[in-house]
């Protein structure tokens, strides 16, 4: 089974972690809680009336975490490096990924050390589906935009990367769309771990 690791837990980052793991790809999300989300108050994204950032973070990590994403909470990353796969490399331990998410806001110091290429606006340069120079390296949210800094842009971004990834896994177009049947049986299918 294919795997990635997502290096930020910001709206982009879980978006992603979401994505994938419910689709069958195993993920790991390296989360320092630097999130600007942690300043924010939510009036402008869809589906949410009023709420504190870091409310609807706690939200949003539960909801990643009832798929069984692998949370490293509080583990910074501090290399990423290409080869045959990815390695992420932490204070205590290196983890292999076959897909790489750099979710780290406007910090775009790990997608420099891995050779990505950059716009003339000095951003992460990425194609519609958020892929990088770097074959399967994706980024995301503040770091591939000058300035159109939102949560809701952010989490957008994230799923573009996961959907382009399960496309590749799967070997054809893939689209998350789940029914009412299908929430009944996930609901049932979680009920019962």
């Amino acid at each position: 089974m294919a795997n990635a690791a997502i290096v930020g837990g910001g709206p982009a980052g879980l978006s992603a972690a979401l994505f994938l793991q419910k689709n069958g790809v195993d993920t790991t999300v390296f989360d320092t809680d630097g999130t600007w989300m942690h300043k924010a108050h939510l009036f402008n994204y869809p589906g949410v009336g009023s709420q504190d950032g870091s409310a609807y973070m706690e939200t949003l990590r539960s909801q990643v975490d009832s798929f069984g994403v692998d949370r490293e909470q509080g583990e910074e990353v501090t290399d990423v490096a290409a080869g045959d796969d990815f390695t992420v490399t932490t204070s205590d331990e290196e983890f292999e990924a076959d897909y790489l998410v750099l979710a780290t806001g406007a910090n775009r110091d790990l997608a420099e050390e891995l050779g990505c290429d950059f716009t003339e606006e000095d951003v992460v340069d990425v194609d519609v589906d958020m892929e990088t120079s770097v074959a399967d390296a994706y980024a995301t949210g503040a770091m591939v935009r000058a300035e159109e800094w939102q949560a809701v842009i952010s989490a957008g971004d994230g799923a573009a990367a996961a959907l382009n990834i399960l496309s590749k896994e799967k070997g054809e177009n893939f689209h998350d769309f789940d029914t009412p049947a299908d929430a009944d049986a996930t609901f049932v299918e979680m009920s019962e771990e």
